[in-house]
């Protein structure tokens, strides 16, 4: 077939390493700091939270040392994509790019969710108009009309273009910073080492609490890999794009401990255990006002909304990149003429992030669980061409080249085995039933629209149209 499913013209290269840097960092510093600090740090200790987070992060770094070399080599839209075509071929880049998919949407409907949550702490009382309970919890409408308002508004901010994705995501992350200083440097000098004990809980180990808190990390730090997504629209030289997503993984380690580090200095073990969201009540703590607790809630909402923009960003342009190729149906693939925003496909996550609030509070650890699997075997996909293409291509141009290569390729083959095993039966995260239905129908879904693509399109139009994306790095 020689149907073309590139309408609108090509994506632009807008984005500067100051709204690179923003979107990545701000995806991975969500709202969950605001909700788990205190049971991280119940869980291993302050210090044995801490050490998790940095020994996470060193794994996470390893992986994401694959994605900076594979986005330096070749900076297309959709990441993942295009690296697991070159590698692994058609099928397996479909399979790679619409697990990852699953994890941007369950991201941007579970911020969804998130968002009339956290409106409760600061309006408690607000959500009434009951509509029915869903796993014991009581859905109500107006708690659903905030959830689907931010929806919309996500939706219109990404439709209209890059540019006012990129200005809000960096106004957005710089309110984050600054509550985060005030706070870490207001614990530093007001707190006292002696609340920070115990160091490391010894209820089940010393190792047995880090490793509770070490299973969360990877899904904290999910978000770095939407800078590959965004590949084709960075204005940044290409070695440079694999260092920007480096630096945004450090930086987001570095918050992550220096946030848990502050509120073990200011709650003890006692006041841990009666808060229910540490972070604000450590934050009181230090000016000693209610109006500090609330704008660490604050901080918290602009994190969902950094979060929740930045998978937009990664989502639509997963989707954008299959369509594009001829491996979901040609209206997933439409550019705006005007803003060059895949707009068909920041519809469906707009429809999709839509819905999540109906399905109430339940669906926050839903949506986590069956989204964090989807992204980990990416990861592994990613390794995999990695290695794949550092034997097939040693002489492919790689401005940002990783040192020791086979080394790091095979550490995070492992690294990502290891993420996926904990989801599996017999593992204390493994997915419930619920939860492998929720995946299970997105890939039968997509499974679906990739064989009508495929008789539709053919084979041969998609190497037609990854050659002549990788032919050139536009």
């Amino acid at each position: 077939m020689t149907t073309d499913v590139s309408q609108g013209g090509k994506l632009t290269r807008v984005l500067a390493r100051k709204d690179v840097l923003a979107l990545a960092f701000g995806a991975m510093i969500g709202w969950g700091w605001i909700v788990m600090t205190g049971q991280w740090i119940q869980s291993a200790g302050s210090a044995g939270a801490i050490t998790a987070f940095v020994v996470g992060g060193i794994a996470i770094l390893l992986v994401g040392l694959t994605y900076a070399e594979l986005a330096s080599a070749m900076p297309q839209v959709g990441g993942e994509h295009v690296y697991s075509y070159r590698a692994l071929g058609h099928f397996a880049s479909f399979i790679c790019t619409w697990a990852i998919a699953l994890g941007y949407v369950s991201v941007v409907a579970f911020e969804a969710v998130a968002l009339p949550t956290v409106v409760e702490h600061l309006f408690p009382g607000y959500s009434v108009g009951y509509l029915w309970t869903i796993a014991g919890w009581e859905v109500n409408a107006s708690w659903v009309a905030v959830g689907v308002v931010g929806s919309l508004i996500m939706t219109w901010i990404n439709y209209v273009g890059i540019r006012t994705v990129a200005l809000v995501q960096k106004l957005v992350t710089l309110l984050i910073m600054v509550v985060g200083v005030m706070f870490i440097t207001g614990a530093l000098f007001e707190g006292e080492q002696a609340t920070m004990e115990p160091l490391f809980n010894t209820s089940e180990g010393v190792m047995g609490g880090i490793m509770a808190v070490i299973i969360m990390v990877p899904f904290m730090f999910v978000g770095f890999d939407v800078i590959p997504q965004a590949a084709e629209e960075i204005n940044l030289p290409f070695k440079e794009i694999g260092r920007v997503l480096m630096v945004s993984v450090l930086l987001a380690v570095f918050w992550y401990a220096l946030i848990i580090l502050g509120t073990s200095l200011m709650l003890d073990p006692e006041a841990l255990g009666e808060s229910s969201l540490a972070v604000p009540d450590a934050m009181q703590a230090v000016f000693q006002a209610p109006w500090a607790g609330n704008l660490m809630v604050l901080a918290g909402i602009a994190g969902i909304v950094t979060s929740w923009n930045a998978f937009y960003v990664g989502g639509s342009r997963a989707i954008y990149a299959l369509a594009h190729a001829g491996m979901l149906p040609a209206f997933l693939a439409k550019l705006h003429p005007k803003h060059k925003t895949p707009t068909n496909a920041i519809f469906l996550m707009g429809a999709l992030s839509c819905l999540a609030p109906f399905l109430g509070r339940p669906a926050l650890v839903w949506l986590v669980v069956a989204g964090g699997l989807g992204i980990v075997i990416a990861y592994l996909f990613v390794a995999l061409s990695f290695l794949v293409l550092r034997h097939r291509e040693p002489e492919l141009e790689r401005p940002f080249k990783v040192s020791n290569g086979k080394l790091v390729g095979w550490v995070s083959i492992l690294l990502s085995l290891g993420m996926i095993a904990l989801y599996m039966p017999g593992s204390p995260s493994a997915l419930a039933p619920l939860e492998w239905g929720m995946f299970a129908g997105w890939m039968l879904l997509g499974l679906a629209m990739y064989a009508w693509s495929r008789n539709r399109y053919g084979v041969e139009f998609s190497a037609r149209m990854m050659n002549r994306e990788l032919a050139g790095k536009n």
